[in-house]
């Protein structure tokens, strides 16, 4: 079976652009031109001037919060500020993780930084499960012994102010969280939204006890208050802990890797098994062993290998892709389809 690549560059590219160029894979049946565009510039910008955004925005709305609560005494709105002081917390911590997680490849972490971002949010869950069990402490002895709510509309216009900003920087941290993979930006912006929607659940309870007269109702929203944070607490540790512990890419995300493959086994006569995955922080990692005939040479599969590569990458930015070439016509090569090579290699070998 004959097989041949070659490689075409881009003319008249400006000086200080981006290398542009282009790999034709021939094939008897099929021929792929896979066009390049490669820039050593094209890197996550720092995200740590997100992180800034969110102390800032945590110590401006601590502020509002605590003076809405002395102005009403109102132990919904002390949950609030109990909450946003859980929030500087973790911005500080994000900007910690992502400080670190920006650090470049060294001997010691070959495969970066990005892990630490898992810590941040793990840290942020944790706090928000320990922030809920102060709300409940503090909700408790106002549902047994209610205390009536005073300066409800000084409160009320303090705390929608708080709100708003909360707003408006989640959104923004949700925004560059999806656009540059950051589960820390998303974390902390995950956790603004609760806070955004909790308070509007307690301004609405502090209406409704202006209105009604019954008191209880405001240590009954603050419990609730609690609820729904524990439910954040509980999902951000999860989704750390998975992080930590390799979990594969999402279900939707392989089978774009898988789409890749199955392409090139229809197209090319090639077969591929071993396929793993992982993500750490903002960068995935896919690893496949990439099976040929026998006859091809090295360089023929190299460069089939390369259009793989450059397939995935393409389709999921942000990726480093671990290709093992390995021959059709070898038994051994159907041997280490796990993590741990099976013995029968050894005897295939020995055959």
């Amino acid at each position: 079976m004959a097989i041949g690549a070659s490689l075409a560059a881009t003319q008249g590219e400006p000086a200080g652009s981006p290398l542009h160029f282009a790999l034709v894979y021939h094939h008897p049946h099929c021929s792929f031109r896979i066009p390049y565009r490669y820039s050593m510039a094209e890197q996550r910008p720092p995200l740590t001037r997100f992180a800034w955004l969110a102390v800032g925005a945590a110590l401006l709305t601590i502020g509002l919060k605590v003076g809405a609560y002395l102005l009403t005494g109102s132990v919904g709105l002390l949950s609030d500020a109990l909450e946003s002081l859980v929030n500087l917390v973790a911005a500080i911590a994000a900007l910690i993780a992502l400080t670190v997680a920006e650090k470049a490849p060294d001997e010691e972490h070959a495969f970066g930084h990005g892990k630490a971002e898992y810590f941040s949010s793990g840290l942020e869950g944790a706090l928000v499960l320990i922030a809920a069990v102060a709300i409940v402490v503090s909700a408790l002895p106002r549902l047994l012994h209610p205390v009536p709510i005073e300066q409800v509309g000084e409160g009320l216009a303090v705390s929608t102010l708080a709100t708003l900003i909360n707003l408006a920087v989640a959104q923004w941290l949700l925004r560059a969280g999806r656009r540059y993979r950051s589960i820390t930006l998303e974390a902390d912006a995950r956790h603004l939204m609760s806070d955004v929607w909790t308070t509007a659940g307690v301004l609405v309870g502090i209406a409704a006890v202006a209105v009604t007269g019954w008191t209880r109702l405001d240590p009954l929203i603050a419990l609730a208050v609690a609820a729904n944070i524990v439910w954040t607490g509980v999902g951000l540790m999860r989704r750390s802990l998975l992080g930590l512990l390799d979990t594969s890419l999402p279900e939707a995300e392989r089978r774009v890797v898988a789409a890749v493959l199955e392409r090139y086994q229809r197209e090319a006569g090639i077969q591929a098994h071993a396929l793993r995955t992982r993500e750490a922080g903002a960068r995935r990692f896919v690893s496949v062993h990439i099976l040929v005939p026998g006859s091809w040479t090295v360089h023929q599969g190299h460069q089939l290998l390369e259009a793989i590569e450059h397939d995935i990458r393409d389709t999921l930015p942000n990726t480093t892709v671990f290709t093992h070439l390995e021959s059709l016509d070898d038994p051994a090569s159907f041997a280490d389809t796990t993590l741990d090579r099976s013995p029968l290699s050894v005897k295939a070998k020995d055959a």
